[in-house]
C-alpha cells in the first residue's frame, strides 16, 4: 500500500535506529506533540529501541484530555435537560466533569448520542425539529473544519434547533506556553503532522526562531517517527535550530486554505482554559 507500508518498513525502521545510536552524544528531551504519535510511539515498541540518552515527552496534543471541567460541566447541563439532544463523539462519554460524565447522564435517561461525524447531528436535527439538538464540537485544528462545516450546512437548510459547544483548540498557541515557561527543559519538538494539514507550517517559524528549539513536522507511523526523531537530533548535535518537514507526502507549507477559510468564516479566535496547561491568551 503505497504511503503506509513502507513507512512501517523494520528495515527502514532499523536503519534509523542504528543512525541514532551513532549520533547521540548526549542526553535530548523531546516532545511528541500529538497523542496519535505518542499511541503510536508506544505500540509500536519504539521507546524501548532508542538510545537512552534519547528522552520523549509526551506533548499535551489530546483534545479530550485538555477540554477544561466547565465545558464538560455545561455538556452534562445540556444533556440533562430534556428538550435537548446532546451529541458526542464517543471518547468523551467518559470524561468526568465536576459532579458527573456525559456517561452517566445517559445511564440516567439523558439523550446523549455517540456519532461519528457532525453532519450526522445536522441530519438529526432536521429529522427532530421540536428539539434542540447540540453537537459538543471538540479537538484541535484537525477536526475544526468539519465542525464548522456542520454549521454551515444547518444554516442552509434552515434550521433554528442545531448548534454546536465548541472546545477546540489552537496548538501552536500551546506550545508557545510551553516554552515560554522558564521550567521547561525541552530541547526538540516533533509537530502534529495532522494539525499542519490543515494550517501548514508557517506559523512555528516564529517560535523556533525565538527560542532556538529545532521543530520537525512528523506524521504517525514507525518509520514517521522514527525518521522526525532523527531529524531532530542531526539538529540538536550540529548546534542548529531549524523547522523541517518530514511529513512532506502529506503536509504543505500553506497547509489547507480552504479548511482555513471555513473556520474563520465560522469561529473566532479568543483566549482559551487548555486543562493542565491554563488560560492561552488567543
Amino acid at each position: 500500500m503505497k504511503y503506509l507500508s513502507e513507512y512501517r518498513d523494520p528495515k527502514l525502521a532499523k536503519a534509523y535506529i542504528e543512525r541514532l545510536h551513532n549520533i547521540t552524544t548526549q542526553p535530548w528531551k523531546i516532545m511528541e506533540v500529538c497523542g496519535g504519535q505518542t499511541h503510536s510511539l508506544v505500540k509500536n515498541g519504539i521507546l524501548e529501541m532508542l538510545p537512552e540518552n534519547i528522552r520523549m515527552i509526551h506533548g499535551p496534543g489530546c483534545p479530550v484530555c485538555v477540554t477544561p471541567l466547565g465545558l464538560i460541566d455545561k455538556a452534562v447541563y445540556l444533556a440533562e435537560n430534556q428538550n435537548v439532544t446532546l451529541c458526542s463523539f464517543g471518547d468523551m462519554l467518559r470524561v468526568p466533569g465536576s459532579q458527573k460524565s456525559l456517561l452517566e447522564v445517559k445511564a440516567n435517561g439523558g439523550d446523549v448520542r455517540i456519532l461519528y461525524s457532525p453532519l450526522e447531528a445536522v441530519s438529526l436535527a432536521e429529522e427532530n425539529p421540536a428539539k434542540e439538538v447540540v453537537f459538543f464540537a471538540v479537538g484541535f485544528e484537525t477536526t475544526a473544519p468539519a465542525n464548522a462545516l456542520a454549521v454551515e450546512h444547518a444554516a442552509k437548510r434552515g434550521l433554528k434547533n442545531f448548534s454546536i459547544l465548541a472546545s477546540h483548540v489552537l496548538v501552536q498557541p500551546g506550545i508557545s506556553a510551553i516554552l515560554a515557561d522558564e521550567e521547561t527543559q525541552i530541547d526538540g519538538f516533533l509537530a502534529a503532522g495532522h494539525v499542519c494539514t490543515i494550517m501548514g507550517y508557517d506559523e512555528y517559524y516564529p517560535l523556533v526562531e525565538q527560542f532556538k528549539v529545532p521543530m520537525v513536522v512528523t506524521g504517525f507511523e514507525p518509520v514517521d517517527l522514527l525518521q522526525g526523531i532523527l531529524m531532530t537530533v542531526e539538529q540538536l548535535e550540529n548546534g542548529h535550530a531549524e523547522l523541517q518537514n518530514q511529513y512532506s507526502r502529506v503536509v504543505r507549507r500553506e497547509g489547507n486554505p480552504a479548511a482555513q477559510a471555513v473556520m474563520q468564516r465560522i469561529f473566532q479566535t479568543v483566549d482559551r482554559e487548555w486543562r493542565g496547561i491554563g488560560t492561552i491568551p488567543q
